[in-house]
């Protein structure tokens, strides 16, 4: 009997919030919440891909280099995400691995470094917005757009930071080996933080940019890529809301994919906060998907059963 396939998307504020120092302990603990919830899925019958977030890790990557840049030579923002893919992946993967040993289940878990290919022709590379890093002066953010030709901008006076493009994912480059794993009953980490961007150059070989792809965009396209049954997508609301924080906000059990672009045509879900998971949701199932799950980590049981969260799907 074939088994089903979910996908869960979560973002790296679950393994750093912003209420803590992001000490390593810390991150293992919170890794091993994680992992709990993972293992839930796994006994309700699913072969498991887990994509995560990294903002919050990159950001304090990125600070790191620049305290310590008299001393030892940075890595550019991709190489950054590969570290963080690998560091994230190991507290992850060791915790999801224990787990399983707590629960009697014998399944091998892994975690890929994957690369994820952008358009290098992607408007996106044209207009960076997305901000990175630490917070500069005014004095070393000019000679860092002189010396680098970074784009840097004014943050709410706070000082100034570098701003990178943030192109959509056209395809993943280890893609046939997360399908086989997790079709050969592996559980699988991958496209951690949105992936690794690179593109196409002239040559046609693949080359690293500095760019932030958008985790939910990523997770989508893999959870098409195998076919996955189930696609979640967990965040920081128990269910999607229309008018969200408005006297007239008004949750949302289901809805179809053609209510949802409905909505987002009216503007009810922002480009900053809810609108890249809808339209991430939509893409999978237009793309051949079953169904789509937005929940919080704490309701993540009861919406599966039902009693909480948002399912987005092709008819009701």
């Amino acid at each position: 009997m074939k088994r089903k396939i979910a996908l869960i998307a979560f973002g790296g504020n679950a393994i750093l919030p912003k209420t803590q120092r992001g000490l390593q302990s810390e991150q293992i603990k919170n890794a091993q919440k994680a992992a709990q919830l993972m293992i839930y899925i796994v006994k309700r019958g699913y072969d498991l891909i887990l994509v995560h977030g990294n903002g919050p890790q990159v950001g304090n990557l990125l600070i790191q280099m620049e305290e310590s840049i008299t001393k030892v030579p940075p890595f550019s923002l991709e190489v950054c995400d590969a570290m963080t893919e690998g560091s994230m992946g190991f507290m992850l993967e060791k915790a999801m691995v224990n787990e399983l040993r707590k629960n009697s289940v014998d399944k091998d878990v892994a975690t890929l470094i994957t690369q994820v290919v952008v358009d290098r022709e992607d408007p996106a590379f044209e207009n960076p917005t997305k901000p990175v890093g630490p917070f500069y002066t005014k004095y070393r953010a000019q000679m860092l757009s002189r010396e680098k030709k970074w784009a840097m901008i004014e943050d709410s006076g706070r000082g100034y930071r570098k701003v990178v493009p943030s192109p959509k994912p056209i395809d993943i480059i280890p893609k046939r080996i997360i399908r086989d794993l997790v079709h050969s009953g592996k559980s699988v980490i991958a496209v951690g933080g949105g992936g690794i961007p690179v593109i196409i150059n002239g040559r046609g070989l693949f080359e690293g940019v500095e760019a932030v792809i958008d985790k939910d965009y990523a997770a989508s396209l893999v959870a098409r890529e195998v076919k996955a049954d189930l696609f979640i997508i967990l965040t920081n609301v128990d269910r999607v809301c229309l008018n969200y924080g408005t006297p007239d906000e008004e949750p949302i059990g289901v809805m179809t994919v053609t209510q949802a672009e409905e909505h987002i045509s009216q503007g009810q879900f922002p480009p900053g906060s809810m609108g890249p998971k809808i339209k991430a949701a939509i893409e999978y199932i237009q793309g051949g998907g079953k169904e789509v799950l937005i929940t919080s980590a704490n309701h993540l049981k009861a919406s599966l059963i039902n009693r909480s969260g948002t399912k987005i799907k092709d008819a009701l």
